[in-house]
């Protein structure tokens, strides 16, 4: 007498359902979102306007203290990725506001984070017993498990873009966080230091690196924007980038930190870019100026203060009305240890 013939994906889920008993599961219903033949990340572009995020920020700063939040910030979470605290799969980011008169208390973690300052002056960020005045359009970093505080004795708001590899930690389950005693701690070295000391192409001879984070952890914007009218003045725009530049670790000629890196550019006015793409999720903070990126074949205008994101392995391209200058950080510095790191300039 012949069998029934059994259906052989009642015989698998079956199957399925005993090995999960054990931990088990089987590679061959996962291989291909495993090993795809492309990236296909869950994050989407996005843009967050910073004339409609303002009122937001300042009414965070009614209903609890810079003291209380610890950091008082409003994280931009990418709308691929709810619930994650992320911007990127490998990145956070987030608008930090301090008011004044306020500190935001002195603590160290594993983390390394940047700031780029978007309003007010005359806040201060203090790493290592070193303060630096902020200005709009500094890049400031916070290299990992080094003593920071932040505090304000200008007369307005200061607010800033923060970047992190959260995620990067997270994932690694390396995370460590430690409190200063004391809201802030003590300044032991004179503001400028770290720049005098190596940021004019020299290095004091008894030098030695404790990290792979740049020893200076302040660059202004002034001399930023010099370097880029320097190089307009020099020669033709990258056909993709207009004229970019990336912020190094001046000890060794590498990324500016070890997880994340840090680029500037100016799109000068009219530039139409071609599309290009690579594998690095890319976080984009507008400093100056207006324009639009395609990102993936939707348009997306922006202008000044304006932060946007652009996912792995979407092609994007630029244009700018005016002159516009874009701050922009990613996980390249990790990408590129591990051989991972790929890039493609469009067809023009």
């Amino acid at each position: 007498m012949n069998q029934p013939a059994i259906d052989p994906r009642v015989q698998r889920e079956e199957y399925y359902q005993r090995i999960a008993a054990k931990n088990l599961t089987p590679l061959w219903e996962v291989l291909s979102s495993l090993v795809p033949e492309k990236p296909a990340s869950p994050c989407v572009p996005a843009v967050w306007r910073y004339d409609e995020l303002r009122p937001w920020l300042m009414e965070s700063g009614q209903i609890i203290s810079a003291a209380q939040a610890v950091r008082r910030v409003l994280i931009l979470e990418n709308p691929g990725l709810p619930g994650s605290s992320a911007i990127t799969q490998s990145l956070y980011a987030g608008l930090q506001l301090i008011l004044p008169g306020e500190v935001a208390p002195s603590h160290r973690h594993t983390q390394s984070a940047l700031r780029l300052i978007v309003e007010g002056s005359g806040a201060y960020t203090a790493v290592e017993g070193e303060r630096v005045t902020m200005h709009p359009g500094d890049f400031i970093i916070t290299p990992s498990w080094t003593w920071h505080d932040h505090g304000n004795d200008a007369g307005g708001p200061v607010v800033w873009l923060d970047g992190l590899d959260i995620p990067i930690v997270r994932m690694l389950d390396c995370g460590f966080a430690e409190n200063y005693p004391q809201a802030s701690q003590p300044v032991s070295r004179p503001e400028g230091d770290s720049l005098a000391r190596f940021g004019n192409n020299l290095l004091p001879i008894d030098y030695e690196p404790s990290g792979r984070t740049s020893p200076v952890f302040a660059y202004p914007y002034a001399r930023t924007r010099e370097s880029l009218e320097h190089l307009r003045r020099a020669g033709a725009p990258h056909a993709a980038h207009g004229y970019k530049m990336q912020f190094v670790n001046p000890a060794t000629g590498g990324y500016a930190m070890p997880t994340m890196a840090t680029f500037v550019q100016l799109l000068p006015a009219g530039f139409t870019g071609q599309g290009y793409r690579s594998t690095d999720g890319t976080v984009f903070h507008v400093i100056e100026g207006e324009g639009t990126v395609t990102i993936g074949g939707q348009c997306v205008a922006f202008s000044a203060r304006d932060t946007f994101v652009v996912p792995a392995w979407q092609a994007y391209r630029f244009e700018a009305r005016g002159d516009a200058v874009l701050f922009s950080f990613s996980d390249r510095p990790v990408q590129r240890v591990l051989d991972l790191w790929r890039e493609e300039l469009q067809p023009a």
